[in-house]
């Protein structure tokens, strides 16, 4: 299977100085270069990067990470956990995911039009947080009327409160790792 990268990413945090350290000196001090650590915009990966000499970035800027020549990043360090987030990054966090689900909203209105079984006795619906049986059913039984056209539509037609923000919630339990279901982001 090929490996897909991210081609976007959101800024979390920006640290000028780069990570506090241990020198080799046993002293603390700051490895080179401008930290960037950034979540992608498809997979929702968790990324740390450096940053161009001279580039500033702050919070919620959308920068490319992709393969081709890169503007604001010189290279990506890699993925990285969720505990390893610094704290304006763990804060940043839920508001730069929220944008991304409504600027990918047909996509996950189609995840709504689409979501099966994940197993015999659960519903991908319902690890959505807030969505129980009685809610599951709406959306399927409304589905099959006629597919959802955008989160306003869905929440009309289910009642279900705020579709965005339950998505987001999701999102957040799959990097923290509090599922082990992954309905929207990629293992590490």
């Amino acid at each position: 299977m090929e490996k897909r990268y991210e081609e976007y990413a959101y800024v979390l945090d920006f640290l000028p100085h780069g990570r506090p350290g241990i020198r080799p000196s046993g002293r603390a001090g700051y490895r080179a270069g401008a930290l960037v650590q950034l979540v992608g915009e498809e997979f929702f990966t968790l990324l740390e990067a450096l940053a161009k000499e001279g580039v500033v970035l702050k919070s919620h800027d959308r920068v490319y990470v992709g393969k081709e020549a890169r503007k604001e990043i010189t290279y990506i360090i890699g993925r990285i956990g969720y505990d390893e987030l610094t704290a304006t990054a763990k804060m940043e966090l839920p508001a730069v995911i929220r944008r991304i689900v409504e600027n990918r909203e047909k996509w996950f209105v189609n995840f709504f039009n689409t979501a099966q079984a994940v197993t015999p006795r659960m519903h991908a619906l319902e690890l959505i947080p807030g969505i129980g049986k009685k809610y599951m059913w709406q959306v399927i039984n409304e589905r099959e009327r006629k597919p959802f056209e955008s989160f306003e539509d869905l929440q009309k037609r289910t009642e279900l409160p705020n579709p965005a923000k339950l998505i987001t919630k999701r999102i957040l339990e799959e990097l923290a790792g509090e599922s082990k279901y992954r309905l929207f982001t990629r293992s590490r």
